[in-house]
């Protein structure tokens, strides 16, 4: 097929940088693809297959010119590099972002097809992504929060003492005392909250041995059909499903899985966590955000030298767990990354101001 006759210099320049994003974005998924298995692999074959239909559709218009091919946008190629080091949920976080920015749906040029599968594919890789994210999500989030929480409590700490004009000393122990017994807190705290998390669901699930009653259960009265009406499923879904699996039961069919015939609350463990990992997770990230505002003083600063230089650490460390966490949930990083340092200078600031107002009392 040959170029269309009206089409201009801008168009073919544009063509060719299409191509070019879709043969980077196929790279970027076959990359993620070696580093998977299974059903994922699959997926994120079939994802660069498609970009490469994408591909063809440009070369075609281009008449197979590839003269001239400029290289992919930043943005991809930055994918690439990770796709090949990592091939990680950041990754994945950052093609969802991509996808959902295709020109295609406002361009000319690009098929309906084509602009219906880019929408498709930001789906598909946000589907990808929440497996990833639900198998980070218990440490990931002891992670950040016990790191964000470091960083804030103890910047707050240090300043609102140092603000009083006390000597560098009284800081610096201050503060280490602030990150052993925050970390310890939080760990703890942690530890706790996992556990209690996971006994509640447990509770939840069905007892094993009710199994064993469904083949004495009265046909008429069908006792099953209440505990799927207790599991929130409709009264007439319920009587139907509970005959369905009286009937295996009564021709002798093997029923699954207890929780196959009794209707389990569905909960995924992997996004809860373990109590001891979340512990780990949350004592050493919030002693190592904890250790930060803390660092002037250890290196020998004092005074109004040392609080500017906390609070510009912080500052960079609140910016940089922010992004992280826009990241991973596909939301604008640097929009996550103000909004953290906003929080967290904005609590340091009203401590500071308390300790210069009390320093001034004392004083």
């Amino acid at each position: 097929m040959t170029p269309e006759p009206q089409a201009t210099p801008a168009d073919r320049a544009r063509w060719k940088r299409y191509l070019a994003d879709e043969r980077a974005e196929a790279a970027v998924y076959r990359e993620l693809a070696a580093r998977r298995h299974g059903e994922e692999r699959e997926i994120l074959l079939a994802l660069a297959a498609a970009e490469g239909r994408h591909e063809a559709h440009w070369l075609r218009l281009l008449d197979g010119d590839e003269t001239g091919i400029p290289r992919a946008d930043v943005r991809t190629r930055m994918l690439g590099g990770l796709a090949r080091r990592f091939g990680s949920i950041f990754v994945l976080a950052l093609a969802q972002r991509a996808e959902s920015r295709s020109p295609y749906a406002s361009d000319p040029d690009a098929t309906a097809a084509m602009a219906a599968d880019e929408r498709i594919h930001g789906e598909v890789v946000r589907g990808l992504a929440a497996r990833g994210r639900r198998r980070l999500a218990g440490t990931f989030r002891a992670a950040v929060f016990g790191a964000n929480d470091g960083l804030v409590s103890n910047l707050a700490l240090v300043l609102g003492i140092g603000a009083t004009g006390v000597p560098a000393p009284v800081v610096l122990f201050t503060g280490i005392a602030g990150l052993l017994a925050g970390a310890l807190s939080m760990g703890a705290g942690e530890y706790v909250s996992v556990r209690s998390q996971r006994e509640l669901l447990e509770a939840s699930a069905p007892d094993p041995g009710a199994r064993d009653a469904l083949g004495d259960l009265d046909l008429d009265a069908n006792e099953l059909a209440l505990v799927y009406r207790a599991r929130g499923m409709a009264q007439q879904d319920a009587v139907e499903q509970a005959a369905l699996v009286l009937a295996r039961v009564q021709a002798a069919e093997r029923v699954q899985a207890p929780t196959d015939a009794i209707g389990a609350v569905e909960h995924d463990d992997e996004a809860v966590g373990t109590g001891m990992s979340a512990a780990i997770s949350s004592f050493l990230f919030f002693a190592s955000g904890a250790l930060i505002p803390v660092l002037p003083w250890i290196l020998g600063m004092s005074g109004l030298a040392a609080i500017v230089t906390a609070t510009v650490l912080v500052s960079i460390a609140l910016l940089l767990t922010g992004a992280t966490v826009g990241l991973l949930s596909g939301a604008s990083p640097l929009r996550r990354a103000l909004r953290q340092l906003g929080i967290g200078l904005g609590a340091a600031a009203v401590t500071y101001v308390l300790g210069l107002a009390f320093g001034t009392t004392i004083g």
